[in-house]
């Protein structure tokens, strides 16, 4: 796992001082995941690649370097806390709807002794009521359709930043069906990146959301009505 995740750093041009705190991560990991559902990939190999290296892509492709970040429906920690851990500059919230799991990524926290690291239990409709425009850039990892996702994540932008949802390279339907939301909620498509994540043949899609525009307060509505009737 060790050598993986090296070359996959190496192959990023990212530095690989946070390499140990990935291994304990994926430890810590899969100790947890015998007694939860936190993932289903457990093989190391795998955790290296499909979890650590798909996040790891996100900093040789944007900016995030003293960012404010918050990582909507993080789950297991994918793929804020790994941000975190190569890029200790980045400011991170992590946010999820499930308490359990904001339990199990404050123990890692603890462990790797990322104490600035917020580790939120709430849903994004919720959280966005005190939150609005308060972030640098907003990710999120296969949470839902863009246009739910889109109307969870975009009031927390400030203007001029990012939201950046990672997406199969098969969501050209989920991009158009997201337009009319987008234009509502004051957020552009500058562009899409597909990649391979390093020492695989897997690919992947970063789409980069520009917030143009303060979303109108009425949104985000009640996860129900948004679930309902998607903009």
């Amino acid at each position: 796992m060790e050598e993986l995740l090296r070359g996959g750093l190496t192959a990023l041009d990212l530095p690989q001082a946070g390499v140990p705190a990935l291994l304990r991560y994926a430890e810590l990991l899969v100790e947890k995941n015998k007694v939860m559902n936190l993932t289903a990939i457990t093989e190391p190999a795998d955790i290296a690649a499909l979890h650590f290296l798909d996040s790891a892509v996100l900093l040789s492709l944007a900016d995030f370097s003293g960012r404010t970040v918050a990582d909507v429906g993080t789950g297991a920690g994918f793929p804020g806390l790994v941000l975190r851990i190569l890029e200790p500059s980045i400011h991170l919230t992590l946010l999820d709807s499930l308490n359990k799991r904001i339990d199990f990524l404050k123990e890692v926290c603890a462990d790797l002794g990322l104490e600035d690291v917020d580790c939120v239990h709430g849903r994004a409709e919720e959280f966005a009521a005190g939150h609005r425009e308060g972030f640098d850039i907003v990710t999120s990892r296969a949470v839902a359709s863009l246009p739910l996702l889109a109307e969870l994540c975009l009031p927390l932008v400030r203007q001029g930043g990012w939201f950046l949802p990672m997406k199969s390279v098969d969501s050209d339907q989920e991009l158009r069906a997201a337009s009319h939301a987008l234009e509502v909620l004051g957020g552009v498509v500058e562009k899409t990146v597909d990649y391979v994540i390093p020492g695989t043949d897997v690919r992947h899609r970063l789409i980069f959301i520009k917030k143009v525009r303060e979303t109108p307060q009425k949104y985000p509505r009640a996860f129900a009505k948004i679930k309902k009737n998607p903009l």
